[in-house]
């Protein structure tokens, strides 16, 4: 035993030894100024790369389990009476609107992917104000051909891209109900293009329940009201308290450039009305910081728009 414990001990002391060495060599070594920064740069786009290889297997998997949704609320009303009657008694469908996908368009390959869905807004309730319900009928109406219009520009031009054979093309079109109340319908659809770096855009309806029609910005004014400085004085506030949170964070608000910094919105901004009754102002990626940031909303504090909103 005194013999082993020996050998052992030996044995611990010869690769500590060895591993001191490797340590020391380890530490001799030295990468070039440049060639680290090098590094660091394929470093950081094999990530990008592969976090683009997942958002595009990730979106494809959501898609399918979007659209299997979608049929399935399509078809089990017809096909069951009972199924019908629970699905009432869910918000959404149950509510003056429903939304349901009209159209896929799906198209998948080494190089081009799309995945369109093109919803139609129907109403769900016709048993109210005949007169609200005729006009809810026309703007309902106006909208999907709106949508019809986008999604055909976008499947039109993927197209375009496909023939032409002009590189790695993604293109999503999706909708996304944002509020189902009592007095308003809101709903976005988004639109995303992707080739090597990607951008988004948003299309906004938001739907006044209580007369049928779509709204405008200055709609949800007392007539004559300012809105325009409170709303853009607001979301300057935000931006500067989230740069002062995070240093990460970047609106164009205080740059050399001048000439993009954000001013004020206009009466054509995109906006919506979330399930709080509250404005929430959008910008598409680009539009008030840089590209990295994203898509933005801004929503507004009710007590900054009190003595001015209806």
């Amino acid at each position: 035993m005194i013999c082993d414990f020996s050998q052992m001990k030996k044995q611990n002391e010869m690769l500590e030894q060895k591993l001191q060495t490797m340590k020391q060599d380890y530490m001799k070594l030295q990468m070039k100024t440049g060639d680290f920064r090098r590094l660091l740069e394929t470093m950081e786009e094999t990530k990008k790369k592969n976090r683009y290889a997942r958002l595009r297997k990730n979106i494809a998997k959501i898609t399918a389990s979007v659209a299997a949704v979608a049929a399935a609320f399509v078809i089990l009303p017809n096909t069951s009476a009972s199924v019908a009657h629970a699905m009432n008694e869910l918000p959404l469908i149950g509510s003056l609107i429903k939304v349901v996908t009209f159209r896929d368009y799906d198209y998948e390959s080494e190089r081009n992917i799309a995945h369109i869905e093109v919803p139609k807004v129907t109403q769900s309730d016709v048993t109210g104000n005949p007169q609200v319900q005729e006009t809810l009928e026309q703007t309902l109406n106006e909208i999907n051909v709106d949508i019809q219009r986008i999604t055909d520009e976008i499947i039109a031009q993927f197209e375009a891209y496909l023939h032409d054979e002009q590189g790695y093309q993604d293109y999503i079109v999706k909708s996304d109900v944002l509020a189902t109340t009592k007095d308003y319908f809101s709903m976005k659809l988004m639109c995303y293009q992707g080739a090597g770096s990607g951008y988004q855009w948003n299309y906004y309806y938001t739907v006044d329940l209580k007369t049928g029609e779509r709204l405008k910005l200055k709609d949800l004014f007392f007539e004559g009201s300012d809105y325009l400085t409170p709303i853009s004085e607001n979301i300057k506030q935000q931006m500067q308290a989230n740069m002062d949170a995070d240093e990460n964070v970047h609106y164009w608000l205080h740059d050399e450039i001048e000439e993009l910094n954000f001013k004020t919105i206009y009466e054509d901004t995109s906006f919506y009305v979330n399930e709080r009754g509250n404005i929430v102002i959008a910008f598409d990626e680009g539009d008030v910081a840089p590209m990295y940031m994203g898509a933005l909303e801004f929503e507004i504090p009710s007590e900054v728009l009190k003595s001015i909103r209806k």
